[in-house]
């Protein structure tokens, strides 16, 4: 029983460096589009949440209840970068009802340019309605 694979040593150098650079690139996709998600997802939350608190503001009237509730979502915004909300259109709110009980309709809608190294351009839309019943808790 002779080895016919005598020279043979057994080195995969060449999976092992492709390997490497699929590893290398989606560790590179993961750093750009992942925080672009996160602040996208931490945003409908937000809105979402402002918009269950709805019945906490004041016992003014719904257009101040809308204006409200527009300035708290841009503020979250700001504070989470995204600009493409801030563009007039971006967030349409409609309270229904009174301060005592009702619904609060949050519509987000923008589209994020994500730049993948200068080899290509993702775009991510939001399209989300967001309906929330809220009551006064006081």
């Amino acid at each position: 029983m002779t080895s016919m694979r005598k020279h043979e040593r057994g080195e995969g150098k060449i999976g092992c460096v492709v390997s490497l650079l699929l590893l290398a690139a989606a560790s590179a996709l993961v750093i750009k589009v992942v925080p672009v998600l996160y602040s996208n997802n931490s945003l409908a939350s937000a809105a979402e949440d402002i918009g269950s608190r709805t019945g906490l503001i004041s016992e003014a009237s719904n257009e101040i209840r809308v204006k409200a509730i527009t300035d708290q979502i841009r503020a979250k915004a700001v504070e989470l970068e995204i600009p493409e909300i801030l563009q007039k259109g971006a967030i349409r709110v409609e309270v229904f009802g009174d301060h005592n009980a009702g619904t609060c309709n949050i519509k987000l809608k923008y589209a994020r340019k994500i730049d993948l190294y200068g080899i290509y351009t993702w775009t991510l839309e939001t399209d989300k309605t967001i309906s929330r019943p809220y009551m006064d808790a006081r």
